[in-house]
C-alpha cells in the first residue's frame, strides 16, 4: 500500500442536493429541493446524470427525486460517514487543517503537524479561513451493478451531518451491529429557522424505507447477516481493511477532487486561506466531542 495515500471506498457516482451555476461571471453553488445523482464525469454544462437518476426520476412526483433506496457498505457508523471540521485552501481546494474538536492536523511550512482543535467558534484561523464541518457519506443505491462500490454524498451542513450521524449510530445499536443489511433510504427533509428567514432549508436524512417497520427491518437484517456469514463473506475483515485504508494518509480528499471542492464549498466572495500550500491525504473520524458540538448547533449552511 502506498504510504500517505488514503484508500477511500470506491465511488462510481455522486449524490447532491444542489448544483454549481454561473451567475454574473461567477460560478456559485445553488441549493435545490431534490436529489441529483450523477456520474463522476462533467462537461461545460456540469456533472453528467447517472442512469439511476433517470430511473428514479421517472417514478417521482414532478420528476423530483426526494427519496433514494440505499444500503450502507459497513456496519460501523464511522466508516459509512466520516465528518470533521475542515479548512480548505480557497484557491486550490486542498485541505489545510482538519480536526475533530479536540485535535487537528494542520499544514505548515514545516509539514503536517498536530495541534489542538478548538472548533470553528474558538479558533482564530478558522474564523478567518472559512473552517466548516465537512461530511462524506458512502451508500450503495438499489439497482447499481457493482458490489462494494458506492455513491458519495458530500455536505457542509450541520443539519445533514448531525442527522446522519444520529441515524447511523441508532441503526447500528438497534440492529445489533447489522446496519449494512437494513433496507434504508436517503430522504430529503426541509425545515425553517430564524436564521433562514423562515425560508425552507433542505437537509438529508437516513431512515427505513416506506412501509417497513423497525421490527421487520431488524429481523430481516439478522437473517441476511447470518446468510452472508454462512456464505463466507467477511464483513469484519472488510471493515478492518477499510479503516486501515482511510487511516493511511493525512487527509481523505485527493488532489484531483480539490478544484470541485473549492468551487462547491467556497463560492466566489467567500473567505478562504492563502494558496500555495502542500498537503498529504487522509481522514479524522467523528468523535464524541464533535458529535456533541453538532448536537448543540443549528446553523444554515450553503449545502444543508
Amino acid at each position: 500500500m502506498i504510504k500517505g495515500l488514503a484508500i477511500t471506498p470506491p465511488v462510481i457516482g455522486r449524490i447532491s442536493i444542489g448544483k454549481v451555476i454561473e451567475k454574473n461571471g461567477k460560478r456559485l453553488p445553488e441549493k435545490d429541493d431534490c436529489f441529483t445523482i450523477t456520474t463522476q464525469v462533467q462537461n461545460k454544462d456540469g456533472w453528467l446524470l447517472h442512469p439511476l437518476h433517470t430511473k428514479l426520476a421517472e417514478g417521482a412526483a414532478n420528476a423530483k427525486i426526494r427519496a433514494i433506496p440505499v444500503k450502507v457498505l459497513f456496519n460501523s457508523s464511522d466508516l459509512n460517514l466520516r465528518a470533521e471540521y475542515s479548512l480548505f485552501d480557497r484557491n486550490t481546494g486542498r485541505p489545510v487543517c482538519v480536526g475533530d474538536g479536540e485535535k487537528a492536523k494542520r499544514v505548515t511550512a514545516e509539514g503536517i503537524v498536530e495541534v489542538v482543535c478548538a472548533s470553528p467558534d474558538g479558533c482564530e484561523m478558522a474564523k478567518t479561513g472559512g473552517c466548516k464541518p465537512y461530511g462524506r457519506l458512502n451508500v450503495a443505491i438499489d439497482g447499481q451493478e457493482e458490489e462494494l462500490s458506492s455513491f458519495v454524498f458530500r455536505t457542509t451542513g450541520f443539519n445533514s451531518i448531525r442527522t446522519l450521524t444520529a441515524r447511523l449510530q441508532y441503526f447500528e445499536a438497534v440492529s445489533g451491529g447489522n446496519t449494512r443489511h437494513l433496507p434504508l433510504q436517503l430522504k430529503l427533509r426541509a425545515k425553517s429557522t430564524t436564521q433562514s428567514h423562515r425560508a425552507p432549508v433542505y437537509y438529508v436524512d437516513l431512515c427505513l424505507r416506506d412501509g417497513v417497520s423497525l421490527e421487520d427491518a431488524v429481523s430481516q437484517a439478522v437473517v441476511e447477516a447470518a446468510k452472508s456469514e454462512q456464505a463466507g463473506v467477511g464483513i469484519k475483515a472488510l471493515e478492518q481493511v477499510a479503516r486501515a485504508g482511510l487511516g493511511n494518509g493525512a487527509f481523505e480528499d485527493s488532489e484531483e477532487e480539490a478544484p470541485a471542492i473549492a468551487e462547491e464549498f467556497y463560492p466566489d466572495g467567500e473567505t478562504g486561506t492563502a494558496s500555495g500550500q502542500t498537503v498529504g491525504q487522509t481522514v479524522v473520524p467523528i468523535t464524541t466531542k464533535l458529535t456533541n458540538k453538532l448536537a448543540g448547533k443549528d446553523q444554515v449552511a450553503a449545502h444543508a
